[in-house]
C-alpha cells in the first residue's frame, strides 16, 4: 500500500491540468467568441455557463458520491464524460450549438473538484492548513496555461485555444485515475440531516459571504480580457497580468500554514473581503494606468488565494463524516455556480449601458457586501471561528 506522502503528486496533477484548463477558459474563451462574431450578451450568457452547471451539477454528483461510497468512479467518470463532450467545440461555431457543447461540458466538468477537495482534506486529516501547499499546483498549471498562451495568441490565431483545452481535458482525465482512496471517518454529526448543518447562522454566514465574493468576481472573469484588449494592452500583456495575481496567489498558498495559526480563518477572511474591494475599485478606474493594474493583481493573493484556503478550511470543519462529499458539493453550487452565475449573467447588460468602471464599482459592492455579512455573524475566537446568534 502507498503511503501518504506518495500520494501527493496524484492530487496535485490533478490540479495541475484542472486549473490549466480554467487559465485557457477564463481569460481567453471570451476573445475566441469574440473572434467568431458573437456580441456582448451572447458572451455574457456563454461564459456563465459554467458557473450555471457548478450550481447545478456538484450536488448531484455530491450525492452520488456520498451514497455509493465511491468518490474515485466518480471523479473519473465525471472526468471522462467532461472531455467527449468538450470535444463539440471542434463542431460549432454557432450560438446554441455552443451553448449546448458548454453547458453538458460544464455539467461533467464541474463535477469533480468538489470531491477531490473532499479528498484531500480528508487525505490530509488534522494537518487541513498544508491544504494550500497541494492546491498550490493548480495555480502553477493556471499560470504556465495563461502565459503560454498569452505569448502564443500574438502569433498564432485565437482559434488554436481550442487544442489546448484538449490537452488540459486529457490531463484531467489521466489523473483523475490516479486519485487515492480516502476513508471518510465517522463523526458524531453523521446522523444529522445536512440541512440542520446548513442552517446554523454561521454556515448561513460563510455560504452568503462567499456568494457575494462569486458575484464580485464574475465580471472579473467573464470581460477582464476584453476590458484590457480593448485598452490597447497586447495578449501576452493580458496573460503576464492573469499570471501575476496566480504568482502572488501561490506564496499566500504557500504561507497559509503560518497565517491560520496566527490569524484563523475569519480574519483571514475578513482581510480577503477588503482587498476586494479594493482591487475592483482599483481595476475598474486605474485601467489606463499599469502600476494600478499591476497592484490590483497583486490583491489576487488576498481575493482568490487566502480567501480560497480560508472558506475550504471552514467547509471542513463544519462538514464532517458522512456530509464531507455534500457539504463541499453544497459550498461550490450556491457560491462559486450560483454567485458565478449572476456576477456573469449581470456584467453584459451593466457592461452595455453603464460601462466598466460601473460594472467593477458593483463588483466592490459585492465584496462589501460580504464583508458586512463575515462581520455580523462570524466572529474571532482564538485562531478559530466561533458564531453569533
Amino acid at each position: 500500500m502507498s503511503t501518504p506522502k506518495n500520494y501527493h503528486w496524484r492530487i496535485a496533477g490533478f490540479y495541475f491540468f484542472y486549473y490549466a484548463f480554467v487559465g485557457m477558459f477564463a481569460p481567453y474563451w471570451s476573445l475566441y467568441l469574440k473572434s467568431i462574431h458573437f456580441d456582448v450578451i451572447e458572451i455574457a450568457t456563454l461564459m456563465s455557463i459554467q458557473p450555471v452547471m457548478r450550481m447545478i451539477a456538484p450536488s448531484l454528483w455530491g450525492w452520488l458520491a456520498d451514497h455509493t461510497g465511491k468518490r474515485q468512479i466518480v471523479v473519473q467518470i465525471a472526468a471522462t464524460l467532461s472531455a467527449v463532450c468538450y470535444l463539440g467545440v471542434f463542431a460549432t461555431t454557432s450560438f446554441w450549438g455552443m451553448f449546448l457543447v458548454l453547458g453538458l461540458m460544464g455539467f461533467f466538468w464541474s463535477a469533480s473538484m468538489p470531491l477531490v477537495e473532499a479528498t484531500t482534506l480528508t487525505y490530509l486529516g488534522k494537518h487541513s492548513s498544508r491544504y494550500g501547499r497541494i492546491r498550490s499546483w493548480g495555480s502553477i498549471g493556471f499560470i504556465i496555461s495563461v502565459v503560454g498562451l498569452g505569448y502564443a495568441f500574438d502569433y498564432i490565431a485565437i482559434a488554436w485555444l481550442l487544442w489546448a483545452g484538449v490537452i488540459c481535458e486529457l490531463g484531467i482525465l489521466v489523473f483523475s485515475r490516479q486519485i487515492p482512496p480516502t476513508e471518510v471517518l465517522a463523526h458524531h454529526t453523521d446522523h444529522q440531516p445536512i440541512r440542520q448543518i446548513v442552517l446554523q447562522p454561521r454556515v448561513l454566514a460563510l455560504f452568503g459571504a462567499c456568494f457575494l465574493m462569486s458575484v464580485a468576481h464574475g465580471p472579473y472573469y467573464t470581460f477582464y480580457s476584453i476590458y484590457l484588449v480593448e485598452h490597447g494592452y497586447a495578449k501576452s500583456a493580458v496573460g503576464g497580468l492573469w499570471a501575476l495575481g496566480v504568482i502572488c496567489e501561490i506564496g499566500v498558498f504557500f504561507m497559509m500554514p503560518w497565517l491560520v495559526r496566527r490569524f484563523g480563518y475569519t480574519r483571514i477572511l475578513l482581510a480577503s473581503f477588503g482587498a476586494a474591494i479594493a482591487r475592483f475599485m482599483l481595476i475598474g478606474w486605474g485601467v489606463d494606468f499599469l502600476s494600478l493594474l499591476f497592484i490590483a493583481q497583486v490583491l489576487h493573493a488576498a481575493t482568490f488565494g487566502a480567501y480560497h484556503a480560508a472558506s475550504m478550511g471552514l467547509v471542513h470543519e463544519f462538514f464532517q463524516g458522512r456530509h464531507q462529499s455534500k457539504g463541499q458539493a453544497l459550498f461550490g453550487s450556491l457560491t462559486y455556480g450560483a454567485g458565478g452565475m449572476l456576477g456573469g449573467l449581470a456584467s453584459g447588460p451593466i457592461w452595455q449601458h453603464y460601462g466598466a468602471s460601473v460594472l467593477y464599482s458593483c463588483s466592490a459592492g459585492a465584496a462589501l457586501l460580504g464583508l458586512l455579512l463575515v462581520l455580523w455573524k462570524l466572529r474571532y475566537s482564538g485562531n478559530t471561528v466561533g458564531y453569533a446568534n
